[in-house]
C-alpha cells in the first residue's frame, strides 16, 4: 500500500511539472500601484514585548506564515519568535499572529553545513545540535520577504511565499557542505507531535505529514518540499533511531538529514507546499513553475503593495507612516487560508469537505477580532467576510453551534460569548452579500438557544450566576450583546416573535449592574447578593474569576447596544462620564495573586493590551462630552503604539490591537460592529482615504491637525455642515469627503445632542 501512494505521488510529479501555470496568488496583483507603501512596513514591530508577532513571510491571508522559530516555549514565544532571542532552530511554515497561545511552528526546515546527530534525545532547544545563533544585524524583514544569516553555519537564509507555497533560498559558503535538517518531531508551547512520517520521493522531492495536538486536538498536516538540487545521499531517523536502506520513516517523531552536491552552485532553493488533507494535496497546492527567488519576492511585494493602497494617508510624520503602515499589513495576516488548491479542507472530525464557491479560512480569533478588525475587512475585502462567514457555517454543520475560536479546522472553545454572531450580523447589515442568510439565521439561533457554555444558566437566571460558572461577569455581557445581534438580524427578516425574545434577553445586562459600586458584578443564583469580597481591581486569570482577562473595572463597560440605558444606570451623563474619567485616571494597581497576564497597556486601569478595554474612550460620545473621545482617543494613539519591537502594548491577537489603530488614526471606530454605523474620535492625519472600489472613494480630512490640534472644532461632509459623533457604514461607501478642522481647546458644542 506504500508503495502505490508513493507510485502516485510521482505520477502526479510527473504531471503536474508540466503544467506552464498554475492559480496561485502571483496571479492577483495585476496592478502596480505608483507609490510603494511596503517600505513604511516594519514586521519586527510586536516581536518583542507582549505582541507575538511573527517577522517571517506571507502574503496576504496567505496560507502558509514561513518564518523563524527560537525553540522556546514560554507565553511571550508564542508566534515561535521574540525579538529578545539570538537563537533559532529553523524555520517553519504554520504561525500565529499575536494570540495568547502557541501553536503550529509546522515542517521545520534548517540548513547546516555539517553532519549532526539527529538520534540525539531532544528535551529542550539546549540538545538540538542544528541550532545557530543569529544577530538582528544580520537579520531582515519586509512584506513577503524574510532573511537571516546564521552565524554557526555561515549560511544565509531568505524567505519568501505565495498563496499556498513557501520558498527557501540558502546561501553556503563556498565549498561549504550543502544539507538541510527535516525537523517532524520537536514541539514547541502547547504543541505536541503525535505522528509523523517523511519519504524520499524521488531524487529531488520528499513528502510527509505531522499530526499534532495542543491548543488544536486534531491537527493534521501534510506536506511536499521539492528541491533546486538532487538529493545526493540522505538519513532518517524515527523516534530517535537511524533506519538504514528505507526510502520512508514513519512514527511519532520523524527527522531526515538531507545531502546536496556542492560543485556546482552554492545555493540551494526550496519550495514547499502543506494542506490539511494529504500529501497529494500539498502537491497540488505546490507552484509548479521554477523557483526564480526573486521574481516571487517581488511578485509578493506587489501583492502587498495593492492591498496597503485600499487605504493611504497624508502626513509629514515617517514614523506615523510606520505605525500605520505595519498596523495595516498585520490586519491581513490572518484569517488564513485554508482550502487546498481544490477546494477540499479537513474538518476536526476528519471530514473532508469542498468549498466550492468559496475559500475557507482558518485562524478566526473572534473574541478579539469582531471588534475592529472584522470590520475593517467589510472595507479592505468584503469577498473575504463572506468567505468567512461560509467557512464558519460549515464548521456550524459538525458541532451544530457557530465557531468561537477556529485554529486549523478545530473548534479551541478559547475564550467567551459567541462572536462569530456579530461579525454575520454585521454583514448582513453592510450589504455584504455572498453567503445564505437563512443559514446564517439559523445558525445564530440554534447557536444561542443551546444549553453549553453558560447559556443553560443565562437562559434560566437570566444571568449567570458567579456560583455556578466562573467569569460570569464577562460571558453575561457578550450573551447579551450577542442576543442583540441574533434580535437586529430576526427584525430583518421579519420574525417580529424572535425579535422580541432576543431584545428583551439582551437587557441582561441590568442584573448584574450594582448602583452603589458602579460595577458590573457577579451576582449568586438566588439573586439575593452581590460576590463579597468585591475589589474592582481584583484579577484571576480564568480561574476563579467574574471577568475574563481583566478586572471590574475593565469590563464594566461593555454594553455595546444600549449605551443609553447604561448611562441612565449610572445616574446621568455627567455620573457617567465622571466615572469614564477615574477609569483612565485611577492607580494602575492590580491585586490578586493570579492576575491576567494579558493585562497590559494600562491608562489609569484602562487595559489598552487587551480587547475588551477597545471600545472604551469612544463611550464620551454617548454622553455629549465628544472632546473627552477626542482626547483620550489620541492618548491611547501616542502612548500605545511605537515603531520598536515592543511597539504594540499587548498581543496582537490577529489584527485586533492593529485594526483598533488603523480606524482610529483616521478618527473612526466600530463602536458596535453590528450597528453599521462608526464612531468619531480625532483624526491622526491630514487626510486618509478609504479606496471603495476602482471609482469610489472616501477621504478623511483635517484641517490643522498636529500633536496639539486634536480637538474637532467643526466638520463637513461633502461640503455640507456635519455635527454628529457618528457616521454610517451606508454613507461611507457612498464616497466623498468628511473634512474636519481641528484645534489645540475642545469645542463643547461640536457633536452635542439635546
Amino acid at each position: 500500500m506504500m508503495k502505490i501512494k508513493q507510485l502516485q505521488l510521482l505520477c502526479l510529479i510527473g504531471i503536474l511539472l508540466g503544467i506552464s501555470s498554475c492559480k496561485d496568488s502571483t496571479n492577483e496583483a495585476k496592478i502596480i500601484p505608483q507609490k510603494n507603501l511596503t517600505k513604511f512596513v516594519d514586521p519586527f514591530i510586536g516581536t518583542g514585548g507582549h505582541g507575538h508577532t511573527y517577522p517571517g513571510a506571507t502574503v496576504p491571508f496567505g496560507m502558509l506564515q514561513v518564518s523563524p522559530d527560537n525553540g522556546i516555549s514560554s507565553w511571550d514565544w508564542c508566534s515561535g519568535y521574540h525579538y529578545s532571542d539570538s537563537i533559532t532552530i529553523g524555520f517553519s511554515h504554520l504561525h500565529l499572529s499575536g494570540t495568547g497561545i502557541g501553536d503550529l511552528a509546522d515542517i521545520r526546515l534548517m540548513p547546516i553545513n555539517k553532519k549532526v546527530d539527529l538520534a540525539t534525545q531532544i528535551k529542550t532547544r539546549d540538545d538540538i545540535p542544528y541550532k545557530s545563533f543569529y544577530s538582528h544585524n544580520q537579520e531582515s524583514a519586509s512584506p513577503g520577504y524574510y532573511s537571516v544569516k546564521l552565524k554557526d553555519f555561515d549560511i544565509n537564509v531568505e524567505l519568501t511565499s505565495s498563496l499556498r507555497t513557501a520558498y527557501h533560498k540558502y546561501t553556503f559558503a563556498e565549498k561549504d557542505e550543502q544539507s538541510v535538517v527535516i525537523d517532524l518531531g520537536f514541539a514547541i508551547n502547547w504543541d505536541k507531535t503525535t505522528a509523523s512520517k517523511i519519504t524520499i520521493l524521488d531524487e529531488n522531492t520528499i513528502s510527509g505529514y505531522r499530526h499534532s495536538t495542543g491548543w488544536a486536538k486534531n491537527q493534521k498536516v501534510f506536506f511536499v518540499a521539492q528541491f533546486s538540487k538532487p538529493i545526493k545521499t540522505y538519513q532518517l531517523v524515527n523516534d530517535g533511531a537511524y533506519k538504514s536502506n528505507v526510502t520512508t520513516v514513519e512514527g511519532e517523531k520523524a527527522f531526515a538529514q538531507l545531502f546536496f552536491n556542492s560543485e556546482n552552485s552554492n545555493q540551494l532553493l526550496v519550495k514547499v507546499a502543506v494542506s490539511s488533507v494529504s500529501e497529494a494535496n500539498a502537491l497540488e497546492n505546490l507552484s509548479k513553475e521554477t523557483i526564480d527567488f526573486e521574481a516571487i519576492k517581488n511578485e509578493s511585494s506587489k501583492i502587498w503593495n495593492k492591498n496597503l493602497s485600499n487605504i493611504t494617508i497624508e502626513t509629514d510624520n515617517e514614523d506615523l507612516k510606520t505605525i500605520f503602515y505595519t498596523a495595516l499589513y498585520h490586519t491581513q495576516v490572518a484569517p488564513v487560508t485554508f482550502s487546498d488548491a481544490n477546494n477540499e479542507f479537513r474538518k476536526e472530525n476528519d471530514e473532508i469537505i469542498k468549498a466550492d464557491d468559496y475559500t475557507a479560512y482558518s485562524t478566526l480569533s473572534l473574541w478579539d477580532t469582531f471588534r475592529a478588525e472584522q470590520p475593517l475587512l467589510t472595507f479592505l475585502a468584503p469577498d473575504k467576510v463572506s468567505d468567512i462567514i461560509n467557512t464558519m457555517l460549515e464548521y456550524y454543520q459538525t458541532n451544530k453551534k457557530l465557531p468561537v475560536w477556529t485554529l486549523y479546522g478545530n473548534e479551541t472553545n478559547t475564550m467567551t460569548g459567541y462572536h462569530s454572531i456579530p461579525v454575520i450580523a454585521e454583514a448582513y447589515v453592510k450589504g455584504i452579500k455572498g453567503f445564505d442568510i437563512n443559514k446564517a439565521y439559523e445558525a445564530m439561533k440554534t447557536t444561542m438557544m443551546q444549553d453549553d457554555r453558560g447559556l443553560e444558566y443565562y437562559k434560566k437566571y437570566g444571568y449567570i450566576p458567579h456560583d455556578l460558572l466562573d467569569e460570569s461577569v464577562t460571558i453575561t455581557l457578550e450573551f447579551a450583546y450577542n442576543d442583540w445581534c441574533v434580535a437586529q438580524i430576526a427584525k430583518e427578516l421579519g420574525k417580529e416573535e424572535d425579535y422580541t425574545y432576543f431584545l428583551n434577553r439582551s437587557k441582561a445586562y441590568q442584573h448584574l449592574y450594582d448602583s452603589e459600586t458602579g460595577f458590573m458584578r457577579g451576582k449568586n443564583a438566588k439573586g439575593n447578593a452581590w460576590k463579597e469580597p468585591f475589589d474592582p481591581k481584583y484579577s484571576a486569570h480564568r480561574v476563579h474569576a467574574e471577568y475574563t482577562e481583566g478586572n471590574a473595572w475593565q469590563h464594566s463597560w461593555f454594553v455595546l447596544h444600549d449605551v443609553e440605558n447604561l448611562i441612565k444606570l449610572h445616574g446621568g451623563e455627567d455620573k457617567f462620564t465622571d466615572k469614564l474619567e477615574q477609569l483612565f485616571t485611577e492607580s494602575s494597581e492590580i491585586t490578586g495573586d493570579n492576575v491576567s497576564a494579558d493585562i497590559t497597556g494600562l491608562i489609569g486601569q484602562y487595559a489598552h493590551g487587551n480587547e475588551p478595554s477597545h471600545h472604551i474612550a469612544y463611550m464620551y460620545n454617548y454622553a455629549n462630552k465628544p472632546w473627552k473621545t477626542q482626547y483620550w482617543v489620541r492618548e491611547i494613539l501616542k502612548t500605545q503604539y511605537n515603531t520598536t519591537p515592543d511597539g504594540l502594548s499587548g498581543n496582537e491577537d490577529c489584527g485586533q490591537m492593529s485594526a483598533w489603530y488603523v480606524f482610529s488614526s483616521m478618527g473612526l471606530y466600530p463602536y458596535s460592529p453590528a450597528s453599521g454605523e462608526y464612531q468619531i474620535g480625532s483624526p491622526l492625519f491630514k487626510s486618509s482615504t478609504i479606496k471603495i472600489s476602482e471609482d469610489i472613494s472616501f477621504t478623511i480630512k483635517a484641517e490643522n491637525v498636529s500633536d496639539e490640534n486634536i480637538y474637532i472644532q467643526s466638520a463637513t461632509l461633502n461640503g455640507k455642515v456635519f455635527n454628529s459623533t457618528s457616521i454610517s457604514h451606508k454613507q461611507i461607501l457612498q464616497g466623498g469627503t468628511l473634512q474636519f478642522v481641528m484645534g489645540n481647546t475642545p469645542n463643547k458644542n461640536w457633536g452635542i445632542t439635546n
